[in-house]
């Protein structure tokens, strides 16, 4: 009866050492996410390079919440609510990992977009980045707080996001339509838009994860969905 609560002890030893390593993912990806945009904003090539370096840290911490849960769950054999915590771990570190992705690519379009004229496109970009930014932060902090109601939230709010992108959308080809010199730039724009969107989504993917976690049950599918227009007119 004495070994139960040295095997407690020693597989909440490992999930606050994973739990650890997933704030500090969650800080790198809403910092990367932040710059990537200001670079877009400022035309600032230095920083879109910091963001780009940034990304192996990210995935180096991936790689170790990895490991340190694939040896937990076979040593330890967690059950239950101890279970549900790791597989969410698994999965949000995942996420971030290719919100780091996401933002990279947005650092480099920063780059090529630092070598051209502004155009007054810039601003809803950086708009859209911020609210992407937010919606970020608020889900990871529903994470740290295991606030169901903050994801629900937030998973619900998602299509918000997604009508941001359709009007950005729609304002970047009216301007490539009304100056074809500008199709070169727009669809750099249109680039940096999606990838937002993106982040969004994986966003309401870390939300269902919070949900999971604390509820032992999926958020469900009735959750209002936008749907964002296509970059297909530009492959």
């Amino acid at each position: 009866m004495e070994v139960g609560p040295h095997i407690v002890s020693a597989f909440d030893k490992d999930l606050v050492a994973i739990q650890a390593r997933i704030s500090e993912m969650g800080g790198l990806a809403e910092d990367m996410l932040s710059l990537a945009v200001d670079a877009i904003r400022s035309r600032d090539v230095a920083l879109a390079e910091q963001v780009i370096r940034m990304d192996d840290r990210l995935d180096a911490l991936e790689l170790e919440v990895e490991d340190v849960a694939q040896v937990t769950i076979a040593l330890r054999q967690p059950m239950a609510q101890d279970l549900r915590d790791l597989l969410a771990a698994l999965k949000i570190a995942t996420t971030l990992e290719r919100i780091g992705d996401l933002s990279e690519n947005i650092a480099r379009r920063a780059i090529y977009l630092a070598g051209r004229k502004r155009v007054r496109l810039s601003s809803s970009i950086v708009r859209m980045g911020r609210q992407t930014s937010q919606q970020l932060s608020e889900v990871l902090n529903a994470y740290i707080a295991r606030d169901t109601e903050a994801a629900r939230g937030i998973w619900l709010r998602d299509v918000e996001l997604d009508d941001t992108y359709n009007a950005l959308f729609r304002e970047v080809v009216t301007y490539m339509m009304e100056d074809p010199r500008t199709i070169g730039l727009g669809s750099q724009m249109l680039f940096v838009a999606k990838n937002l969107e993106r982040i969004g989504d994986h966003t309401t993917h870390i939300a269902e994860s919070v949900y999971y976690i604390v509820e032992g049950e999926p958020l469900g599918d009735d959750r209002p969905k936008g749907e964002p227009l296509s970059l297909e007119i530009l492959e």
